[in-house]
């Protein structure tokens, strides 16, 4: 019987590993951490489209069987019904995932920019013997500001995932899109999982929030920010103060348009803007 697919996509340090370590208690489903699945479906596409020599010989339909294939092979040897594929692309290639898939679900997971600031600054603090590549060349290092103006940059790691969830937000196939705020799924992951279920129209199961796991610390190592895919055992919610300064907060508090729907077909769970706090 052939895999089903969804996809998790959405803004990084908002709960996405957290969401694949739930997902993966269920024995019919398959969840992990950002595979390369989007960017292999991107250099294929970009040998057999427009500017290549091979895109008169490679027609539409060729082309699609082609990425088909990748998932097919790429999940070959995982042993359960349905499969979700994440990365942070896939808000940004919604016309091609409804093509692909179009019963595919895409569960974007978010959280408050400025604390996905502050998540990241909490990280390069906490190694200050480690250059990690998540800041790119020497001088992005320098400061907070540095640091943090530069994951906001439209092609960077936070400003890109940003920029594709408001192209799936507002987009035509938004209703294909379910935003999971991570603040409220830490406060009440047994009520926010059973309207995950709903979305993708499987039966409930019950997980074990008090047990999940995920690491990926070989990754993480290579990346020079370890910890950034370890999932704690216990999902909980933990207000913290910030470490960031406050102009930069304030700037960063901004962000959050999925709080207003208006112009929106995607749907949404998340916490109102006046209850939120920080979860660990």
């Amino acid at each position: 019987m052939p895999q089903t697919f969804h996809f998790i996509s959405g803004l990084p340090r908002s709960g996405s590993t957290l969401l694949s370590g739930i997902l993966l208690q269920n024995p019919r489903f398959h969840a992990g951490m950002t595979s390369p699945v989007g960017s292999l479906c991107s250099a294929v596409l970009g040998q057999v489209s427009a500017g290549s020599e091979f895109a008169p010989v490679v027609g539409r339909d060729k082309r699609r069987a082609l990425l088909r294939g990748l998932f097919d092979t790429y999940y070959a040897d995982v042993d359960r019904d349905i499969v979700f594929d994440t990365n942070r692309s896939w808000c940004a290639k919604m016309p091609l995932v409804h093509d692909l898939f179009p019963q595919a679900k895409v569960i974007a997971c978010v959280r408050n920019v400025a604390w996905i600031m502050d998540s990241f600054e909490r990280m390069y603090r906490a190694n200050p013997y480690e250059h990690t590549r998540l800041f790119g060349a020497a001088g992005a290092r320098g400061t907070v500001y540095s640091r943090l103006e530069g994951l906001a940059q439209h092609d960077q790691t936070v400003g890109h995932a940003w920029s594709a969830l408001r192209d799936a937000f507002y987009g035509e196939h938004a209703s294909s899109l379910l935003v999971v705020d991570y603040e409220l799924l830490a406060r009440a992951p047994a009520k926010v999982m059973r309207l995950v279920y709903e979305f993708l129209g499987e039966p409930y199961f019950e997980h074990d929030f008090d047990n999940v796991e995920y690491d990926a610390e070989e990754f993480d190592a290579q990346l020079g920010a370890p910890g950034l895919h370890k999932v704690k055992s216990q999902v909980k919610f933990s207000p913290r103060p910030t470490v960031i300064p406050p102009d930069l907060f304030d700037r960063f508090n901004q962000m959050s348009f999925w709080n207003d729907k208006a112009g929106s077909a995607a749907n949404v769970i998340a916490v109102q803007p006046a209850q939120q706090g920080e979860p660990s």
